[in-house]
């Protein structure tokens, strides 16, 4: 696996990184089959192509989502179901785009400086592709407001589904 992503193109266009990360994210956990090494460097593949202000996981523990592999700042440790937009996430079973945090009614501030945010939960999914359990969801966060739009959204859905969801099995 590789230990660089300088082959990335920066200043590529949003789409065009997604692409290219999604590429080695699949290639970087067929290789390795340990959840939280995938979730730790999936994390830092993100942050470092993207420079998001936050980017983790947090995993469904005992009726909650319990902090996960994160890059960032400090982070909330425990979120409940339905709470700030990770838990209502988890309880819709569906990604949510908050351009303004503080406009999203029970937002959860573990940083001040975060702005907008971005969360796709993370789904089991039965043979025929339907949803059956949440099982943890991905958090990003961004200290510019309405950073994230529908080419976030279309991406970091397939990439969730196709490298992430995987690795729970």
């Amino acid at each position: 696996m590789p230990e660089s992503l300088t082959h990335i193109d920066k200043n590529a266009s949003k789409e065009e990184k997604y692409k290219q990360i999604i590429v080695e994210i699949k290639s970087l956990v067929h290789h390795e089959k340990d959840l939280i090494a995938n979730l730790a460097n999936i994390s830092a593949v993100l942050k470092e192509i993207f420079s998001f202000w936050w980017v983790g996981f947090y995993l469904v523990k005992d009726n909650q989502l319990v902090l996960g592999p994160f890059q960032g700042p400090l982070a909330c440790t425990r979120i409940q179901l339905n709470k700030g937009v990770c838990g209502t996430s988890w309880g819709q079973h569906k990604t949510i785009v908050v351009k303004n945090v503080r406009d999203f009614p029970g937002h959860i501030a573990c940083s001040s400086a975060s702005l907008s945010e971005i969360v796709v939960p993370i789904i089991r999914r039965e043979a025929n592709d339907e949803p059956t359990k949440v099982l943890g969801v991905l958090d990003i966060d961004s200290e510019y407001e309405a950073h994230f739009d529908d080419i976030d959204q279309q991406y970091l859905e397939e990439l969730v589904r196709e490298c992430i969801e995987p690795s729970f099995s």
